[in-house]
């Protein structure tokens, strides 16, 4: 019997105008934005709407935004549609949108806990002193020696393992820099620095673990209704104990995306459905697993052929 994942998008898959057409023909869709405002005591329904894109960049914005965008197309699927998921994930951020789904978390905890953690991640650091990149076509274990090279007393370390050959890093910037140098030195000359404001996923991101931990203190987990794949590691989460301890390793460790999607495969899953903005995840999945059924839903449109594929 094959299975189903719902998987959530994390940052760098915003755009001005998303949720707004659902928002505009579903009721219940228009609500989970207003509760939203309502939660953070500010209009994140315009910034999705009609946000520039440097508001919606800032990563205090980018998180909420994105997880309501998220839960707002999961309402109006769980509505419209039979869809059903069996296991669900997400990228970094997007496993608070997974967790949502999975009735872990209530929406409004989520929201607010998101704005937080955004901001804890971008105070963690100062501004232009730590940043990622993308490392094309080089194996783990010689990314991690190359890194191990580079970071003489600094910080540098794989941060998402993204899909066969796609690996991202982050650190210090003087940190990553010696480290594409190193690994063009060895031949790996496809290197890109990302247009990100902070280096997450590594250990300088531990000031806001540490602040995270404090939040999630006072938020209350519920039963979950759907097991997790947690980023921290790549395995099936159904304990609700052990919801906060993984959101915060989470924080400074990478996100083993590759790892999850193979756990996935090897669980069952053959139909991977993204619910969120953009296509990103759609993209890796078919990287790693080229036998996997795709769709993704963010509009009208992806609503209509969802109902109609069932």
């Amino acid at each position: 019997m094959s299975k189903t994942s719902f998987i959530f998008p994390g940052q760098g898959s915003q755009y001005s105008g998303m949720g707004k057409e659902l928002a505009d023909t579903f009721t219940v869709a228009r609500h989970l934005f207003e509760e939203a405002d309502d939660a953070l005591g500010f209009k994140l329904s315009a910034l999705c709407f009609a946000g520039s894109e440097a508001d919606l960049k800032m990563t205090a914005n980018t998180q909420p935004a994105i997880l309501a965008t998220s839960i707002a197309i999961l309402k109006v699927v769980q509505q419209e549609t039979g869809l059903k998921a069996d296991y669900v994930a997400g990228h970094s951020l997007g496993e608070y949108s997974a967790l949502v789904c999975s009735g872990a978390i209530s929406f409004t905890d989520a929201v607010r806990t998101v704005r937080a953690r955004g901001t804890f991640m971008q105070e963690a650091v100062p501004v232009g002193t730590g940043t990622m990149a993308a490392m094309l076509g080089v194996e783990r274990d010689v990314l991690e020696e190359i890194c191990r090279e580079a970071a003489e007393g600094e910080v540098v370390s794989p941060a998402n393992f993204n899909s066969p050959g796609q690996i991202v890093i982050a650190g210090s910037v003087t940190a990553v820099a010696r480290a594409i140098e190193i690994a063009k030195e060895r031949g790996f000359r496809k290197a890109m620095l990302l247009p990100v404001s902070a280096p997450f996923h590594c250990a300088l991101m531990q000031p806001a673990a540490d602040r995270l931990a404090a939040v999630l203190d006072k938020i209350i987990v519920h039963e979950m209704l759907v097991p997790v794949i947690a980023n921290a590691d790549a395995t099936p989460n159904s304990h609700k104990d052990r919801v906060k301890p993984l959101l915060v390793t989470q924080v400074c460790s990478p996100v083993l995306w590759e790892q999850s999607v193979n756990a996935m495969s090897t669980l069952g899953v053959t139909r991977y459905i993204e619910l969120g903005p953009g296509k990103v995840l759609s993209g890796l999945v078919k990287r790693i697993n080229k036998e996997a059924t795709l769709s993704n839903i963010e509009n009208v449109a992806g609503i209509k052929a969802a109902g109609e594929n069932l």
